[in-house]
């Protein structure tokens, strides 16, 4: 299997969540010119689900890869550019893709012990397709004893595999209000509620969850990312819209960070004689690796020389933490040496790093100590 042009195929067709039209084409084409008799596919909306048969199997492993792109407009100078305008694989999902299908080629032609599940889950990025994947009847008929996945990191050298047992990502959640006021005349502002003013003096006053009513020994993080209101300079603008994101370490202090929202949002209406609508948009659950299971692969990558780093918990999602809350298993970094950060329009990873990922985790799943 040609790795690199796979992935640069894949590169050149990114697609929004729950649009990867192409993108599953482009997949269900090369699961099927890999050797079938081993191999049973499902699809699930634009996803896929991919069974592979054990020889002698005592339970069923789960490889789970997100497969789409981002609204973002590439400048990478790529002759592989994406063809999408507009639309970038600028996190990475074309290598989780490509590791994925690589490993299920090593699958089929050195067939292990035990059944594995491949998972190709669409709508990472958003509005999240993790949890009703989960729950859905083609993931529930066939769903692992455990599961893992990885994640490319550009900071760390390629081919180097970060992971750390516990809390990994942080519980995250997108925000959006809308504030609805009177509009008028810049001349008479006694005869309006200007809603840029009470857009402007709830973010300010957010800014006290963190610092005030979040415990210290905790650690969340509230950004206000845009704000739009308005329509010229002399008129008092009657609507405005924030649009942020919410990051916790517990799911308890991304309750108690909500409520304080609630709160403020409802002070705000009371002070600014306005309505303010809310909606938190996707929400992902916390990427809690598995002490055990963990502890377990970084012994099999010490012992077999992978480049093991043990890294700190990030403020980055992953909806793959709705997969961990359910069945045992762990995320970990994929080091793929780039000058730009996930979700960059400029992002350049190393490929040389997705023989690396696919040798180490079909040689975990081989050896049989994740039992």
């Amino acid at each position: 299997m040609d790795y690199i042009g796979i992935r640069r195929a894949l590169h050149q067709i990114p697609e929004l969540g729950f649009e990867e039209y192409k993108t599953q084409a482009f997949l269900l084409n090369e699961i099927n010119h890999l050797p079938q008799d081993r191999l049973e596919v499902k699809t699930w909306r634009t996803g896929i689900l991919v069974k592979v048969f054990g020889t002698k199997p005592d339970r069923t492993l789960g490889y789970r890869c997100d497969i789409d792109g981002l609204p973002v407009q590439e400048e990478t100078g790529y002759s592989f550019k994406s063809e999408h305008e507009g639309c970038m694989h600028a996190c990475g999902h074309d290598f989780h893709m490509t590791i994925a299908l690589g490993l299920l080629e090593r699958l089929t032609t050195h067939p292990i012990k035990d059944d594995v599940i491949v998972i190709f889950q669409p709508a990472e990025e958003g509005p999240g397709g993790a949890l009703p994947m989960l729950q859905s009847d083609a993931f529930r008929a066939w769903k692992p004893d455990m599961i893992f996945a990885l994640h490319i990191a550009p900071e760390y050298p390629a081919g180097t595999i970060a992971i750390k047992e516990g809390l990994l990502f942080a519980n995250t959640s997108e925000l959006f209000i809308d504030f609805k006021g009177t509009g008028g005349h810049a001349a008479y502002p006694h005869l309006a509620n200007d809603m840029v003013v009470a857009a402007s003096a709830f973010v300010t006053q957010i800014q006290s969850i963190i610092s005030r009513r979040l415990n210290p020994l905790d650690a969340g993080v509230i950004t206000i990312g845009k704000i739009t209101g308005g329509t010229k300079q002399n008129i008092i603008a009657e609507q405005a819209r924030i649009e942020g994101t919410i990051r916790a370490l517990s799911p308890e202090s991304m309750t108690s960070i909500k409520d304080q929202i609630e709160a403020h949002i409802a002070g705000i209406e009371a002070a600014y004689q306005c309505r303010a609508a809310l909606d938190y948009g996707a929400n992902y659950y916390q990427v809690y690796n598995n002490y055990v299971l963990t502890r377990k692969f970084m012994a099999f990558c010490e012992n077999e020389g992978h480049g093991l780093t043990v890294c700190p918990e990030a403020m980055t999602g992953e909806d793959f933490g709705y997969f961990l809350k359910e069945i045992p298993g762990f995320m970990f970094w994929l080091g793929v040496d780039s000058e730009y950060g996930l979700h960059s329009s400029r992002l350049k990873p190393d490929e040389q790093a997705i023989a690396k990922a696919i040798e180490v985790i079909f040689g975990f799943m081989a050896s049989g100590e994740h039992s």
